[in-house]
């Protein structure tokens, strides 16, 4: 059996970040978020990295991520751009509309199928999960659960970003299984309370304890193809909605809650005793680099990294 896959979500605009954030270099020797995960991955056994990037940042990322990883990391690189796999009819008529946004994050699982022949995490890569958190997946799927998809959910309260609103996947879970996932967009907390509002402009308060999705997903590779019908069904919908057009994004934890309602597949629950934190803004961007600096001070990462 083939170890598993790291698939690593690195082609986001970082629209509300202000720039490239994948590439911000955060820790004391010139390390990015995503080589703190690539690093707590091998540890915990994942043999092979897939890097999801647009063809237009391939130079910059090759020499800010990739040189200093050198042949210490299998990996392969995978593009999502505007127009992969995209229908040239519907992508016309998107580009007419004015569209400029990402397809999203099921997209870009997509445009990494070829690379995927073995169980596979997907994360962001402007995500600090932990290594716990590693852990706990790559023993799920390296072992005989391998088939059955899972997640490692985050408390809601240690997710959200004092600089504004985020969007999490929130988590419904009974029996240490998925019961629902639902994106919501627009979390922020106020006044002690966390709610989120909606774009009709009501809100609903939400616990600091709710589980979330942080998109660290594990799935069997034979999953894939529910994600190009889900995919494809998408782009259906979209194709007749004007402000879809414009807007909409397909995402991983909208996909994964469909599965579930169709029975298409379980989602287990994986708990792990570990810190979020990221850089959704760029004012996030000092905390973070506070906290690798603890960390690397306490040993739990050297310096340099590679």
């Amino acid at each position: 059996m083939k170890g598993p896959i790291l698939v690593v979500l690195a082609a986001g605009m970082g629209s509300r970040y202000g720039g490239l954030k994948q590439m911000d270099k955060l820790g004391k020797s010139g390390e990015v978020l995503l080589d703190y995960s690539v690093f707590d991955a091998v540890k915990s056994g994942f043999e092979k990295i897939v890097f999801i990037i647009r063809h237009d940042i391939e130079k910059d990322f090759r020499e800010v991520v990739l040189a200093r990883m050198g042949a210490k990391v299998k990996y392969e690189l995978a593009f999502q751009d505007p127009d992969s796999l995209i229908p040239p009819d519907i992508f016309k008529a998107a580009k007419d509309a004015g569209r400029t946004k990402p397809w999203g994050t099921g997209h870009a699982l997509l445009c990494a199928a070829e690379f995927l022949d073995a169980p596979f995490t997907v994360i962001n890569a402007d995500d600090f999960y932990g290594r716990e958190s590693f852990a706990v997946m790559g023993k799920h799927l390296s072992g005989e659960e391998a088939k059955m998809a899972s997640i490692v959910p985050y408390k809601l309260k240690k997710t959200l970003s004092p600089q504004g609103t985020v969007a999490r996947g929130v988590c419904e879970v009974k029996d240490n299984f998925l019961a629902s996932v639902d994106e919501l967009t627009a979390i922020q907390e106020k006044d002690g309370k966390i709610f989120n509002t909606f774009p009709d402009g009501q809100t609903r308060e939400l616990s600091p304890e709710t589980p979330v999705s942080m998109n660290f997903w594990g799935f069997p590779e034979n999953l894939l193809p529910d994600f190009q019908y889900y995919f494809d069904s998408y782009l259906e919908t979209f194709a007749s909605d004007p402000v879809g057009q414009i807007k909409s994004e397909c995402f991983i934890p909208k996909a994964v809650d469909f599965f579930i309602k169709q029975n298409i597949c379980k989602v287990k629950v994986l708990p792990a005793n570990s810190d979020w934190f990221g850089v959704t803004y760029k004012e996030d961007k000092e905390a973070a680099i506070k906290k690798l600096d603890e960390m690397t001070s306490c040993g739990v990462y050297p310096s340099p990294l590679w």
